[in-house]
């Protein structure tokens, strides 16, 4: 439904008052035909109804090759500022991007609703190796837990033996 009134209301060429539309119709469009900047583009794309579009869409992944390259982002560090432009596309970054980012994504992270393994390990790296606001998982304590509430499944016992009780 939404691509089809994507097509109507580009009928006649691109409006320029994309803000009035509903954002979900953004995830079927590119950048190129937002009028503003790509920035502000990814930031309402953030605000989209994510599960419009299936995990393993294409669109997800083009959105999100689109994000990385509006962002100028070279390699496969993301800061903080750039993480929360991109919004639920963290949820697409795949583990080198939540190794290299080190802990600067698991406040984002903790949004999505699932990983895909590879995500998992990256995320279990990255706390294992104390590197993060959290320090190592032997320094946690219930507040740390409540912090990381929604990782807390991604953990596996190596991280969780370490937790003091």
């Amino acid at each position: 439904q939404l691509s089809c009134l994507l097509r109507m209301v580009t009928l006649h060429g691109i409006p320029q008052d994309w803000d009035t539309y509903p954002q979900d119709l953004l995830l079927f469009l590119s950048p190129s035909d937002y009028a503003g900047n790509c920035s502000q583009f990814f930031i309402n794309v953030g605000k989209a109804n994510e599960d419009v579009l299936p995990r393993d869409s294409p669109q997800r992944q083009q959105l999100l090759l689109e994000a990385l390259e509006c962002l100028g982002i070279p390699g496969t560090q993301i800061n903080q500022t750039n993480a929360e432009i991109l919004g639920w596309l963290v949820c697409e970054l795949d583990g080198d991007y939540i190794r290299s980012s080190g802990g600067t994504l698991l406040k984002d992270l903790s949004q999505c609703e699932s990983f895909l393994p590879e995500q998992e390990e990256a995320i279990r790296d990255v706390l294992s190796s104390g590197n993060t606001i959290f320090g190592p998982p032997s320094a946690w304590s219930a507040f740390t837990l409540s912090e990381l509430s929604r990782l807390i499944p991604v953990l596996g016992p190596s991280i969780l033996q370490q937790i003091p009780k």
